[in-house]
């Protein structure tokens, strides 16, 4: 990972030196934001940074390890900001205060919500999209061709391929499902790394492997399975629908308020995968239409570590460049 993020910011050094551009905007561009503090001379223009979350929280199974590498990473990007504050020109939190969990940095650390206060600003929420109002759901199912007496199952995975265990335990799962239900339709998106050819065929399920304007297929849905994606939750957040999320095994998820900042709507079933099984089917499955705002959001708490503080990594990114190396 150190030396993929080096060789990324090498190529953006190049561009920014070359171009001479006057704005970078980073959206969680985490290796140009790390190896600014580090070599905070090569800054180029000015910098605003945009990110969802702020710190790493150890995971319940990781013990004193993961504990104190988490607290170690959060200290090293705290004293990157006391140090170098010029480096971020305007930090922006996508979301609201309260997205923010309670907790620390780590032992001896700030509190992570008063420390992005005091650097950060809020941006609300940004879905990119308007949600519809109850009275265009309709006509916006009917343009996208379901039919009001099915009952429309979304699912999906992103694009990463990390959601093919998903995939074949709803499609497994699915003529139990349609047993049940005999108005259910099932549209499965796979993305682009998983073929929809390798699953079987079967009357209501469709598999494809890009839907255009997806959130649109989320708005009207009346049930969608997701992998615990942040966008797509929030997504179906905003618009009201519910939904079962199942993280992937090394994740933790919070329930916060939701896009449309209503505080009563019920938390969505979750499980830790891979506890799902074909005969494993939500019991509330029948009353999907019943709860509408059953939704609930997901926030990240912990992702994959970035490079040490060791100065290893920035001497290797200055020997690389003396060297001439892509």
């Amino acid at each position: 990972m150190d030396e993929i993020l080096v060789a990324n910011f090498m190529v953006f050094q190049e561009v920014v030196e070359e171009g001479h551009y006057d704005l970078v905007i980073g959206d969680e561009a985490w290796d140009v934001d790390y190896y600014w503090h580090e070599n905070p001379e090569l800054k180029r223009g000015q910098n605003v940074w945009l990110t969802d979350f702020v710190g790493y929280l150890p995971m319940p199974d990781g013990g004193e390890r993961e504990a104190f590498l988490t607290a170690d990473y959060n200290g090293e990007m705290i004293e990157h900001i006391d140090r170098y504050p010029w480096i971020r020109d305007q930090a922006i939190f996508v979301g609201d205060v309260k997205d923010i969990v309670p907790d620390t940095f780590g032992a001896n650390l700030p509190a992570i919500r008063d420390w992005t206060t005091r650097h950060f600003s809020y941006s609300g929420y940004i879905t990119g999209f308007t949600p519809p109002e109850p009275d265009e759901v309709a006509p916006l199912r009917s343009q996208l061709g379901y039919r009001d007496d099915e009952l429309v199952c979304v699912v999906a995975v992103g694009g990463s391929g990390v959601g093919q265990a998903l995939i074949d335990k709803v499609v497994a799962a699915y003529p139990l499902a349609k047993k049940a239900l005999p108005e259910l339709r099932m549209i499965v998106v796979t993305g682009p790394r998983i073929d929809p050819a390798a699953f079987p065929r079967r009357t209501g399920l469709e598999l494809r492997g890009y839907v255009h304007r997806l959130y649109q297929h989320l708005c009207v849905c009346d049930l969608a399975i997701v992998q615990g994606g942040l966008t797509t939750t929030m997504e179906l957040t905003a618009a009201k629908r519910p939904f079962l999320y199942f993280p992937l095994g090394h994740t933790s998820s919070r329930t916060s308020t939701s896009a449309t900042g209503s505080t009563d709507m019920a938390p969505a079933n979750t499980w830790t995968m891979p506890p799902p099984t074909p005969t494993s089917l939500p019991p509330t499955a029948p009353n999907w239409r019943a709860s509408p705002s059953a939704t609930a959001t997901l926030r990240p708490t912990a992702r994959p570590a970035l490079p040490s503080s060791s100065p290893n990594s920035s001497s290797r990114y200055r020997a690389a460049r003396q060297a001439g190396q892509p």
